[in-house]
């Protein structure tokens, strides 16, 4: 998975313009049918993009940029990006799955490396149970002992 977005162009697009487009050095786009985001009756072509070879979004979205810039009088009046991941894996990953990365002293913060004294435990005393007056009578009959 890559990076995606999406370039709304300015106007409909000929067969040797998206063909200039998809010569250019770029990541190759789904091209499709829309209309001006500030005018529905103006068709336009959009330009879908999943880009997995740009470094970054920025890099991906300027590559896409720049192939624009290559058919005249063409320009982007639109830019939709959706929500991308928090992060990209990396091709050569620092932790291996299941195991627990140790961490160097160095990379050790300061309050993880003090050990702290534990927490004394509070013991709460439960109040005794309100003794009935059957219970005194069996008490004083010796039948339960206190």
């Amino acid at each position: 998975m890559g990076f995606k977005y999406t370039l709304v162009l300015s106007r409909e697009i000929t067969d040797d313009e998206s063909a200039i487009l998809l010569g250019a050095n770029c990541a190759v786009p789904l091209f499709g049918s829309d209309t001006l985001p500030t005018n529905a009756e103006v068709p336009v072509t959009k330009m879908d993009f999943d880009d997995t070879v740009s470094a970054s979004l920025e890099e991906a979205i300027q590559a896409g940029l720049d192939s624009v810039k290559k058919v005249p009088e063409l320009s982007v009046p639109g830019l939709t990006v959706p929500a991308q991941p928090a992060f990209r894996e990396e091709s050569n990953p620092t932790v291996v799955v299941g195991e627990k990365p140790e961490l160097v002293a160095e990379e050790k913060p300061e309050a993880a490396a003090e050990e702290k004294p534990a927490a004394k435990k509070r013991t709460v005393k439960k109040p005794a149970a309100k003794k009935s007056s059957e219970d005194a009578d069996l008490v004083e009959a010796g039948a339960i002992s206190v």
